[in-house]
């Protein structure tokens, strides 16, 4: 018995905690349940804005000329003068002599041409005598029928007569030739290379240097079908002269920003098969001269420089920031409290603003703040930024303002 109750106590014991524990637990009191609504996530909003604009579109190239030549003699011969401005680098005017080969047995074929051209003369004018009296003698001896051509002396007045135009040929060949001693070329320009010096003996064809008109550079711009639809423009167009887009360049030379004024004046009618771009090609008229930018600087042959085109026609497009751009063409929209999102279609963007066809709606409060896991239907809080936002330039003109 006594170990019966010595097992059984301190089971008993157990089992009565138990039981105070469950009563206790029965009767405490339920707490008040309170369901509280998910905090609203505070974002950054700023309203869309519709214009009607005309785009600009971004892109780079490099100045080249528009008229680049080797210079070449067309008579051979030694050299005995060249200009100091055929020199690299140098600058020479529209008929201006550059290199003057010795003309000495090019004057001595000149006086030769005379010679033979005043000796056709002779010939001629007895071959006319010898017709003239022949025709005379049939007139007054003969009295019957017609005389044959060789009678009145025809064939050899007529070989006389080519005779004479052959000599004479030779000589404007031969005065030809004398003009050409002297190299000139019939535009202002620049000396890109010079390969030649005094006392060389050169013959014709040969390469005397490298020279580049200054009149007129041009710029081969690549363009994406995305910016070539951006322009309104179509492939293979080519400027009337009043409807020609307007090019700004801009280049960083040391460090002077320098600025020009240019137009495209066509576009490549064919795609380039490697590249799969288009090319469009704008043109600076003297940018050597009157076209310099406002610090002096010329547009000058191999820079490189960024270019924007303007568009032709206005476009009507919504602007919004371009930290709003989710991804590649998702913008988050607050609408009465909520997160939404919208797919939109982009005209344009830059480093600060982003150009809308369609996707959202002007005056829409579109968030600029970073969101994590974003979903439609967030429970969010608009807040509008206090800086003014006109600080950020939007890279496209206002049609109303032009």
């Amino acid at each position: 018995m006594k170990k019966i109750i010595s097992f059984s106590a301190p089971l008993l014991v157990l089992l009565g905690a138990v039981a105070v524990t469950m009563g206790l637990s029965a009767t405490k009191p339920t707490p008040d349940k309170t369901d509280e609504p998910p905090r609203a996530l505070s974002l950054y909003v700023e309203p869309v804005r519709a214009d009607r604009l005309i785009l600009e579109v971004e892109t780079q190239g490099e100045v080249r000329a528009k008229t680049m030549i080797d210079l070449v003699p067309e008579v051979g011969g030694r050299i005995v003068m060249v200009a100091d401005a055929f020199s690299e680098g140098g600058s020479f005017g529209a008929g201006e002599t550059l290199v003057k080969i010795d003309d000495r047995n090019y004057r001595l074929a000149v006086t030769r041409a005379e010679a033979r051209v005043a000796e056709a003369r002779v010939t001629l004018e007895q071959e006319l005598a010898d017709a003239r009296i022949k025709k005379k003698q049939w007139e007054d001896w003969v009295h019957e029928g017609e005389p044959t051509p060789l009678a009145l002396n025809q064939p050899q007045v007529a070989q006389a007569q080519a005779a004479m135009r052959a000599a004479e040929a030779d000589l404007e060949d031969a005065r030809i030739n004398l003009e050409r001693t002297e190299i000139k070329l019939p535009f202002t320009g620049r000396v890109s290379e010079r390969m030649v010096g005094v006392g060389q003996f050169v013959n014709a064809g040969a390469q005397l240097g490298r020279v580049f008109a200054t009149d007129v550079v041009e710029v081969k711009l690549p363009l994406t079908d995305k910016q070539l639809a951006e322009l309104a423009m179509p492939v293979g167009f080519v400027a009337n002269g009043t409807e020609a887009p307007q090019v700004t360049f801009s280049a960083q030379i040391g460090n002077s920003s320098h600025s020009w004024l240019g137009e495209i004046k066509r576009i490549n009618a064919s795609v380039d098969q490697q590249t799969r771009l288009y090319y469009a090609i704008a043109e600076v008229s003297d940018p050597y001269g009157v076209n310099v930018s406002a610090e002096g600087m010329p547009m000058a042959v191999g820079l490189f420089v960024n270019a924007a085109i303007e568009g032709v026609q206005p476009t009507d497009a919504l602007i919004l920031p371009r930290i709003a751009l989710r991804g590649e063409d998702k913008v988050y929209v607050v609408e009465n409290g909520e997160l939404l999102i919208k797919t939109v279609d982009i005209l344009a963007s830059d480093d600060n603003r982003l150009l809308l066809s369609k996707g959202v709606e002007a005056g829409a409060l579109v968030v600029t703040s970073p969101v994590r896991s974003a979903y439609d239907g967030m429970a969010v809080e608009a807040i509008t930024r206090s800086a003014d936002s006109s600080e950020n330039q939007v890279t496209a003109v206002s049609a109303n303002s032009r």
